[in-house]
Parts: C-alpha cells; sequence; structure tokens
C-alpha cells in the first residue's frame, strides 16, 4: 500500500533539510556535553530567539556573534551580557514573562542583546521603527504600551513608560550598566517570549503583527537558505536593513542558527559594506533594491576596489525587484542575487536564485521548503497556471492576526499576501501588483511595477514610480514620477513604454523629481509624492 502523499511529502522535506544541515556543517563535530546542553537550553526556553542564541553559545562560543562599530563580541561574550541583563531587566524594571519591551535601536550589539534578554525572561518584544516621527512613536507606544523602551540615544523619546538606553554616543551603553548589576539568575519562563513586527505602513497606519515562528517554519526557511544561496554555518553575514524590520530580523535568527557573525552597522553606507566583506570574509549580504542600486551606483572602478570573492549570496527582500537592476546587478557581481518574498506577516514564502532571475525575468521563485503558495480567483478556487489571481502563502512563518484582533484573508489554512500574481510551469511566482495598487485606465487593468519596470530600462532613468491619478475621461490615468540620471523629455519617456508595452500602458504624465520618498526598508512611499 502506498503512503499517502502528505508523508511522502514531509520526509521528503525532512531528508532535505537534514541534507543541507550537513551539508553547512551546522551539524559537524557536535560532542555529547554540548548535546546535553543543548537539550536543557531547548528545555528552558523552547522556541524562542533566547534559545537560538544560548545554543550558538554552546555550539560556536569562541566564535564572533556581532561585529558593529564598537568592535566585537563572541557567541559566549554575548550569552553572558544577555543572560545578566535579563537578570537586570527582573530585578530592576519588574518584567516577566508576558511582560513587553519595545525595542527602538539601530543595528548594532545592544539591539541583540535587549532582543535576546527579553526573550530569555519570557516577555515579549515590540520592534518599532525608527524612522517614526514623535507623533507616530507616541501613538505606537499608546497603543501597545510596553513595560520598558529601550532606545538609542539620538531618539529623543517623551513618554511615562520607563526607558533604558541602547547605544550612547560618547560609549557604552546602558544596557551594559544594568549587566552589571548583581541580580540573580531570573527563572525559566512558563511561556516562550512573542515578537511583535509593525507592518510598513506605505499604505496606510502600520499594524502590529505578533508572531511566534516555529521550529519547522525556521527549519524549512533555515534548509533553503543552505540549499538555494548556498549558505555555510560561520560565514559571517552582513545585514544592512533595520533588524527591527522582518528582512533584518529573520536574517539575524537564521545567523544564529547558523553560529554566523553578524556584521551591522547604524547607518548604511554603499562603500562601508563592500569595504566590510574582505575583513570579515562574509560569506553573504542581506539588502533592499534601492541598497542594490546604491552598489551599483558606485561605478565599476569604485567596486574594483574591493575583493568580493567570498561572498556565495547577496540577498534582496522586503520590496519589490526590479528585473531590470537584478540584470543589471548580475552582471556586475555575478550570479550571486537572490530574491526573498514575503511579508511581515507571512514570513519568507519564496526564494529566487539567480539561475531563477535570469531565466524567467520578474519571479520571486519557488515556495521555500515548508511552505505552499496559491494564486486564488475571486470564487477563492485555484486558477490555471499562468493565470492571474490573488496570492495565498502557508507556512510555519504565518503571523496569526494582528494585535487588534484582525487578520487577513486565509482560505484552506493559506494567508492572503495582499499581492496579485500568477505561477509559471516551472512553479515560479511572480508578483503581478498589490491588489490596492491595480489601476483600471479606460476600461483596461495596468500594474504600475510592468511600467516601472520598462521605464528602468531606459538609459536615463535611476528611479520610478508609477501611480494612478482621478481622470474625467479614463478614470483614473498613468503619472510616472522618475529619477533622472540623464536628460530625457517627457515624450522620449512615454514613447519608450509604448514601444515596449501596450500602448494602454504608458503614462499620461510624466513628472520629474531629485528622488521618490522612500521608508527605511526602501519601499516607496506613494502617498508622500507631490501633487502631478
Amino acid at each position: 500500500m502506498r503512503p499517502p502523499e502528505w508523508l511522502l511529502r514531509g520526509a521528503v522535506e525532512v531528508g532535505t533539510v537534514s541534507a543541507a544541515l550537513i551539508r553547512s556543517g551546522v551539524w559537524r563535530n557536535v560532542g555529547p556535553t554540548q548535546l546535553v546542553g543543548i537539550e536543557r537550553a531547548l528545555r528552558r526556553w523552547g522556541q524562542s530567539m533566547a534559545a537560538l542564541g544560548a545554543v550558538a553559545a554552546i555550539r560556536w562560543p569562541d566564535r564572533p556573534a556581532v561585529v558593529d562599530e564598537r568592535g566585537s563580541l563572541t557567541y559566549r561574550e554575548l550569552d553572558e551580557l544577555v543572560a545578566r541583563l535579563a537578570a537586570g531587566l527582573r530585578a530592576e524594571y519588574g518584567i516577566v514573562a508576558g511582560g513587553k519591551v519595545a525595542v527602538l535601536c539601530r543595528n548594532h550589539r545592544w539591539f541583540l542583546a535587549a532582543t535576546l534578554a527579553a526573550s530569555r525572561i519570557g516577555a515579549d518584544v515590540l520592534f518599532v521603527n525608527t524612522e517614526f516621527a514623535a507623533p507616530q512613536l507616541s501613538a505606537v507606544l499608546t497603543k501597545h504600551p510596553p513595560d520598558l523602551l529601550v532606545h538609542d540615544e539620538e531618539f529623543a523619546v517623551e513618554t511615562s513608560v520607563p526607558t533604558l538606553l541602547g547605544w550612547r554616543e560618547a560609549g557604552g551603553s546602558a544596557l551594559d550598566d544594568l549587566a552589571a548589576t548583581d541580580a540573580p539568575e531570573p527563572p525559566a519562563p512558563d511561556r516562550p517570549g512573542h515578537i511583535t513586527i509593525l507592518t510598513s505602513g506605505t499604505t496606510g497606519t502600520p499594524k502590529a503583527a505578533p508572531r511566534a515562528p516555529t521550529a519547522l517554519g525556521l527549519a524549512g526557511l533555515t534548509a533553503s537558505a543552505l540549499d538555494r544561496l548556498g549558505l555555510r554555518s560561520g560565514e559571517p553575514m552582513v545585514i544592512c536593513p533595520p533588524l527591527f524590520h522582518g528582512l533584518g530580523l529573520l536574517h539575524s535568527m537564521l545567523a544564529l542558527f547558523l553560529g554566523c557573525p553578524v556584521v551591522v552597522s547604524r547607518r548604511y553606507d554603499a562603500a562601508a559594506v563592500l569595504a566590510s566583506i574582505e575583513p570579515n570574509r562574509a560569506g553573504s549580504v542581506v539588502a533592499v533594491p534601492v541598497m542594490l542600486q546604491r552598489l551599483l551606483d558606485l561605478g565599476p572602478a569604485e567596486i574594483a576596489r574591493y575583493d568580493l570573492q567570498s561572498v556565495r549570496a547577496v540577498i534582496s527582500g522586503a520590496s519589490a525587484l526590479p528585473p531590470a537592476l537584478a540584470e543589471r546587478f548580475i552582471e556586475r557581481f555575478g550570479p550571486v542575487l537572490c530574491d526573498a518574498y514575503g511579508s511581515s506577516e507571512i514570513g519568507i514564502a519564496t526564494i529566487a536564485s539567480s539561475k531563477d532571475l535570469l531565466a524567467a525575468p520578474g519571479t520571486v521563485g519557488r515556495p521555500c521548503l515548508g511552505s505552499s503558495v496559491r494564486i486564488l480567483g475571486p470564487d477563492d478556487r485555484p486558477v490555471p497556471t499562468g493565470t492571474a489571481g490573488r496570492i495565498f502563502a502557508g507556512g510555519g512563518l504565518v503571523f496569526g492576526g494582528y494585535s487588534d484582533g484582525s487578520s487577513k484573508t486565509v482560505v484552506d489554512g493559506r494567508m492572503s499576501t495582499g499581492d496579485l500574481g500568477h505561477l509559471d510551469a516551472a512553479g515560479r511566482l511572480f508578483v503581478d501588483g498589490r491588489e490596492d495598487d491595480m489601476i483600471v485606465s479606460g476600461g483596461e487593468n495596468v500594474y504600475p511595477a510592468e511600467v516601472e519596470d520598462c521605464l528602468l530600462h531606459h538609459p536615463a532613468v535611476a528611479d520610478v514610480a508609477v501611480i494612478g491619478v482621478a481622470d474625467e475621461e479614463f478614470g483614473r490615468r498613468l503619472v510616472a514620477y522618475v529619477v533622472l540620471t540623464a536628460e530625457a523629455t517627457e515624450d522620449e519617456l512615454i514613447d519608450h513604454v509604448r514601444a515596449n508595452l501596450a500602448r494602454y500602458k504608458a503614462p499620461r504624465q510624466v513628472v520629474v523629481i531629485d528622488q521618490l520618498p522612500r521608508n527605511a526598508t526602501g519601499k516607496v512611499v506613494k502617498r508622500d509624492l507631490p501633487e502631478p
């Protein structure tokens, strides 16, 4: 009797995960003493970030854990700091399991230390966007009141909530001071701490998306990353996006699992990123598309100054990767570029390799192990291959709903991503646009992403955003906002689109601006574009 299909698929996935972990070196030289320590850590902290940090300290105590502008900490040093800090948080601030710690910090060691310490207690962590204006920050802290706010000195915070300084400009951190107090070790938490990521808010007010990633979900992402990206245990990972965002946070968790040193900086600088690769022998770089463009903007001569041979993968995510940008990046840096598709709500659902990006421009790849993707029509039933519909994704990283009790549409255990897209015959996913971004102009459906990519292929265009505005004749008309690197007339750019796409997809107006308004992860905030 043939075993059920789900059992066969599960066996294949378990085998793939195991093979990937062995290949990466994660399971190499694990002795009996380490196994006992790992079992105790998992029993004490369960499926939490605290467990990831503790296990990494057991496996690779003398390996660098985090490298920032203040130097480096080994995994043992980080774990000792986290343990003392957890004790201080409980003794001095009364943080216990089920409490909440908000973190408003840039990328540095104390972001990780505060997050791991709160998780060690069983407290929930709310990650706050460092780009928030004072009113936004106040609104978030009012709506999701924490028991403690950890923030960098540069952020002037007016709140009644107890605060603790992270990065201090003069040096050190109040977290180090707290860790120096003699406080007893907190008891094992009776619940794992959750993490809450705020959505990007590009189309409205940011929402809080709590999550407790499962071991299966993280294992699937890890195996997919190892298998498709070629990551290896111990190879440093340069993480450029903010750690408060899903892309940066998930990759920091992946780095902890693999024992990879996390190389971070408080602010993104393209030349500094390239300069950090050789001394650290970095195996991977995590970035958002606009950061990739900044790397290319350095020019061939500047790029050639750096030894980048150690890099196995450059991982893009958080916002759409234009095919034109992917093509130029691979041409300049080689077939190391990968694209990860996901969101704050679903985690990472698919990964595209350079091979995928070149063979099928515009694809975001195939589902990660443990994840699944379906394209559904208006009747919530799957549509044929190649047909556009709503994208639904499922897996161990999908969240359980927003903190206000609302959620996204779920069908057969898979959650709507809010995007429209299609699958090709090879099972690769393509994102055609946001459900709420589709523009109906003169009765025809137009997806801005397609027009934007077309304009990016024009040699004078460095950046572009396309929106629809009200029009008496067409209902909506297309307006393109462009950033130019050379002279180009409005008619020339419109004719370029007409020559490559259907005529109704050509913008009826082109507005030249100095730069597009983007949030901290590089997404264009279209509501902040000037009136055409």
